[in-house]
């Protein structure tokens, strides 16, 4: 297989989620009511809120196609949070933020604040797909390549506690837990895939975590081999994507957090890439660089011939627009190590992974992808 621009990822390509529209946030608030951090993560059911949510997303639709994109996606403005509103929408799932140190967001004040907690309270069970229903819509709106992101299903595992986690809830075998998930997951593909898509991408921390000597510890902590968890959860990804139609184009985003400017993770590829690259069945990865957080391109050198790694030399974080020379010398540099008809540009992470965003303007956001486009056609000529 021959990367192709024709096939995902793009030569310029984003990862997902875009700045929510203030009228989008106010009227989610003002007809779902007050929201806490872990409300209304589950699926509405609201008339209003969906025909406001329809003009928003066509408006989004429109952007991307000014900004010159062959693909596009909906914003991920029908949820609150970049994977907590999928599983959510699912049996035996709850989620708080009550108690779980393990995993912190972490910014430049060098305050830290813990993440969600999942907790699995009952049998987990696949219920029909908001994500899915939110897809068609994309899909019948747009010539474009519509595109729809998922949470990976290893997040699950990870923010749970680990295998000591799963057990502290329902599942006293994590075998059983894993078999529930990877059922669970197969049946949201399934149901993607009978609406259309042909372009899914996981969204992953848990890989990008185990970069992280801190993020290691505490799965040693756990009593487990970073390194055999590594294998592990590159298995529990083939059981979904190996279940998909051969025509779906599968895609995987590593990020290291991306909340409202914020971080959770650092280090580079080093430790994950060989079983990232050649042990989990994708297409494509999307890869934050857009800082030394991520290390630096030697990694890529293990990308077998036949991927396409997006580099995430793009800030989604903040406003400043990157010049096109800094971002042609990082694909440059980044060429040094796997051939250039192998890679492609995107920002690092999407701009809103929740739905107060991250510190830039709709305008600022526009001008970014835009900017990707320009150097795509500079660099590639398509």
């Amino acid at each position: 297989m021959t990367p192709s621009a024709s096939r995902p990822p793009f030569r310029a390509d984003h990862v997902g989620s875009l700045l929510r529209p203030q009228t989008l946030k106010d009227g989610r608030e003002n007809l779902l009511g007050p929201q806490t951090p872990d409300q209304h993560l589950a699926p509405h059911d609201n008339a209003a809120l969906r025909a406001l949510e329809d003009e928003c997303v066509r408006e989004a639709i429109a952007m991307q196609e000014r900004a010159g994109l062959k693909l596009a996606t909906d914003g991920e403005f029908r949820r609150r949070s970049w994977w907590l509103d999928l599983i959510m929408g699912w049996e035996g799932v709850s989620a708080d933020r009550l108690g779980t140190r393990e995993f912190t967001w972490r910014g430049k004040d060098g305050v830290e604040k813990p993440f969600s907690r999942l907790w699995m309270k009952s049998p987990i069970r696949w219920k029909p797909s908001a994500t899915a229903r939110a897809f068609e819509f994309l899909k019948a709106n747009t010539k474009l390549t519509p595109k729809v992101t998922l949470p990976a299903p290893i997040v699950m595992h990870m923010y749970g506690g680990g295998d000591n986690g799963v057990r502290a809830g329902h599942y006293k075998n994590v075998e059983d837990f894993w078999a529930d998930v990877v059922t669970a997951y197969r049946q949201e593909v399934s149901a993607l895939v009978a609406a259309g898509a042909t372009y899914i991408q996981f969204d992953d921390t848990a890989i990008a975590f185990l970069c992280d000597a801190r993020h290691r510890a505490t799965v040693q902590g756990w009593g487990v081999d970073p390194d055999a968890l590594l294998r592990e959860y590159a298995r529990r990804m083939n059981e979904v994507i190996d279940s998909a139609p051969a025509g779906v184009t599968f895609t995987m985003h590593q990020c290291r957090g991306n909340r409202e400017g914020h971080w959770a993770a650092e280090g580079g590829y080093d430790p994950v890439a060989d079983v990232l690259f050649n042990g989990v069945n994708v297409h494509g990865y999307f890869l934050e660089y857009d800082t030394e957080r991520a290390g630096s391109f030697a990694p890529l050198r293990l990308l077998p011939k036949g991927k396409v790694v997006a580099l995430g030399i793009m800030s989604s974080k903040d406003g400043a627009l990157e010049s096109a020379d800094d971002l042609k010398r990082r694909i440059e540099a980044a060429a040094k190590f796997v051939p250039l008809e192998q890679l492609a540009i995107a920002p690092q992470c999407g701009f809103a992974s929740s739905i107060v965003g991250n510190p830039l303007t709709i305008g600022q956001q526009e001008a970014k992808l835009a900017r990707l486009v320009e150097v795509a056609r500079d660099v590639w000529g398509d």
